[in-house]
């Protein structure tokens, strides 16, 4: 009797983030959509969705954000954001603690999503990756991002649903991408993001979602043979703070 009490709570609370991450979309459309049209506009777009759509569901869902900056981020400077990524709400989480104007490198499935995708395939940066020649187009995309002075976000895990894995392989494209690019990685590490909101339906539970900005590692006297190397350490640093 009391596991069913508690699923119909977590089944609510979960209809409740659905309501939340629609709402805002639903009221602000039309200056969503004038903010899409152009990527000279995304500037604006980023403030919207930074303010009027993550925060609306960081807040209503009763998340309380807090960030532990080991080296702050600079605002004429471009950069490789990267996390581990295990829940929904990483994506808002992202967006709440920079400032910075950056664009998501993200799977094309999530472009199916309804509503949400709608905006997702116009404003982020798609990858198939089984698509060589998507790959290909996304290196192209990110340095337009970055001649524009963007930043780029990259979760090099993709993505994990099991929860028995407190951090899996890191894929290498950002970190190519990064070394390709020259910009600095900006290892983020979010601590209680599974805890509070995980990919299981039946969970889910308001609190506090702390989050370690590690120092940065720069990338200008890297190649593209020291990959490897860079995933590994920005890798060991999450493990770290996660531990």
């Amino acid at each position: 009797m009391l596991q069913f009490i508690k699923n119909i709570g977590h089944l609510v609370y979960r209809i409740w983030f659905y309501i939340l991450v629609a709402l805002p979309i639903l009221i602000f459309f039309p200056f969503l959509l004038l903010t899409t049209l152009t990527e000279k506009t995304y500037t604006q777009f980023f403030w919207l969705a930074r303010n009027l759509w993550a925060k609306t569901i960081l807040y209503g869902m009763g998340f309380i954000p807090k960030i532990q900056w080991n080296q702050n981020l600079n605002k004429n400077e471009s950069y490789m954001l990267v996390a581990n990524h295990t829940s929904m709400i990483d994506i808002m989480l992202m967006l709440y603690l920079s400032k910075n104007p950056f664009v998501f490198v993200g799977k094309k499935e999530l472009a199916k999503i309804p509503l949400f995708g709608f905006f997702y395939k116009r404003v982020c940066i798609l990858v198939d990756r089984d698509d060589p020649k998507s790959r290909t187009a996304v290196y192209r995309s990110v340095q337009n991002r970055l001649n524009n002075g963007l930043s780029i976000c990259i979760f090099p895990e993709g993505g994990v649903p099991d929860e028995t894995i407190m951090l899996d392989k890191f894929k290498d494209g950002a970190f190519r991408m990064a070394i390709a690019h020259n910009i600095p990685v900006v290892p983020i590490s979010f601590l209680d993001c599974k805890k509070r909101f995980s990919w299981s339906f039946f969970s889910g539970e308001p609190g506090r979602l702390r989050v370690v900005v590690n120092e940065f590692i720069y990338t200008q006297i890297l190649g593209s043979e020291d990959t490897s190397t860079l995933k590994e350490e920005v890798r060991a640093m999450i493990l770290e703070d996660l531990i």
